[in-house]
């Protein structure tokens, strides 16, 4: 059974048609069954709330559901050692692309799972839970996936995402250059193209699976400058001229390789450009809107953690004769942490709508949720740890872990800053 058959499964098995999401005066509201299963005219507002699973359909449950069975069972439990002894969990990896998670948004045809970009999130927010860093690295596969099914041709489309879906082949992205970081149009990165083939030259940095991966999208330079002057193309693991720096020693995000992406002469065939000539930047711009909610995503699901293992810390932990969770500060903690979680949570589930139904403020919206959610998500897992006390500075104890692995979320995909150029620009058009 295929991946993207293993998810649907999930989705037909229903009798009616469940939970159908419409849009009543512009607000988003959803169709409810009534007794005995027949859809009734009356609708409800779609809500977001500390309950995980408010505002979703019965069928965005039930993968939900599978998503967070998995973290807890497949994920979390390894979350420290996968840290510790910096393990890149490929096996786990290959079990979860098996429910459909290695092409949640890639569509069915030739086996992605062809899921929402809302749908993804939800699933992105859950496996977080069990482990960041690795739910991170699926993100970034799952966008190399999603670029090749979009923007290839047949044959590039009919041979790669077979074999990206089910993680066979593991994915990398190549944007980012030891230069070019935020001002990613001016990568230097360069593509000579000789008869049949380009000549590679240059070295992406901070590549994700960098090393360790089968396909590695890169946006490099095949015209003139500026961003109408950039490509996308595919390189395969093993091609002349391609190599690797030394993997990084990093803060967080341990269970996946970090190395630089080294192209020296790299041969690379003409019917590996994606798209056409000059269209990368668009296709690398397409990639980092959903990018940004997916990595978001990932820190609604660190702080959704660390939020339940700090209540229940301080349901436990006694000081001055009286649990922690009776003190009015440690309360009042509580309610800032549970209304920013909240609040994240809406606004990223709201720029993932907007993606999905192509609004006009979609590249906003996605920056909003992206600077709103990856830092009040930082500031509800410190104090998570805050609530720990000592304890929540060791490593027997997940919080640390989630705090480190959740603070590059400021970084990647955009800065906060850019994101906050990226909206008052938008803010200031005439």
């Amino acid at each position: 059974m295929s991946a993207a058959t293993n998810m649907r499964s999930l989705l037909r098995g229903s009798q009616f048609f469940r939970g159908c999401v419409s849009s009543r005066n512009g607000v988003a509201t959803q169709t409810v069954p009534a007794t005995g299963g027949e859809l009734t005219n009356s609708a409800v507002p779609v809500v977001t709330s500390l309950d995980i699973s408010a505002g979703l359909t019965d069928d965005q449950k039930e993968f939900q559901s599978l998503a967070i069975n998995f973290a807890n069972n497949e994920m979390y439990p390894h979350m420290a050692k996968w840290d510790q002894e910096q393990i890149f969990p490929v096996e786990t990896l290959r079990k979860a692309a098996e429910l459909g998670f290695g092409a949640v948004y890639t569509s069915e045809e030739y086996g992605g799972t062809g899921l929402s970009r809302l749908d993804a999130s939800i699933i992105f927010e859950a496996l977080s839970m069990g482990c960041v860093s690795t739910a991170a690295y699926l993100t970034i596969h799952n966008m190399v996936t999603w670029m090749i099914d979009t923007y290839g041709n047949e044959e590039q489309r009919s041979k790669w995402v077979p074999v990206m879906a089910t993680m066979e082949k593991l994915g990398s992205y190549c944007l980012t250059e030891p230069g070019s970081g935020s001002d990613a149009a001016s990568l230097a990165t360069v593509a000579r193209k000789e008869g049949n083939k380009f000549i590679l030259n240059g070295s992406k940095a901070f590549i994700s699976g960098g090393g360790d991966t089968d396909v590695y999208l890169v946006m490099c330079r095949t015209g003139g400058s500026g961003p109408k002057g950039i490509s996308c193309l595919l390189v395969e693991k093993g091609m002349p001229g391609l190599s690797f720096g030394k993997k990084e020693n990093k803060m967080g995000w341990n269970s996946q390789p970090t190395r630089a992406v080294i192209f020296e002469d790299c041969e690379v065939p003409v019917e590996n450009v994606i798209g056409v000539e000059g269209q990368g930047f668009n296709i690398a711009m397409s990639g980092l809107n959903g990018g940004r909610i997916n990595i978001a995503s990932t820190s609604l699901g660190a702080a959704e953690r660390s939020l339940d293992v700090a209540k229940e810390h301080t349901k436990v932990r006694k000081q001055f004769g009286m649990p922690l969770s009776q003190m009015q500060h440690t309360q009042f903690q509580l309610a800032q942490m549970g209304t920013k979680l909240v609040a994240s949570r809406a606004m990223v589930r709201n720029a993932a709508r907007a993606l999905d139904a192509k609004h006009a403020d979609t590249v906003s919206l996605c920056s909003m949720a992206k600077l709103f959610a990856t830092e009040n998500c930082f500031e509800i897992v410190n104090t998570a740890l805050q609530l720990h006390g000592g304890y929540g500075y060791l490593k027997d104890y997940p919080v640390e872990q989630f705090l480190r692995d959740i603070r590059v979320n400021q970084i990647l995909e955009g800065t906060n800053q850019v994101m906050q150029i990226i909206i008052s620009r938008g803010m200031l058009v005439d």
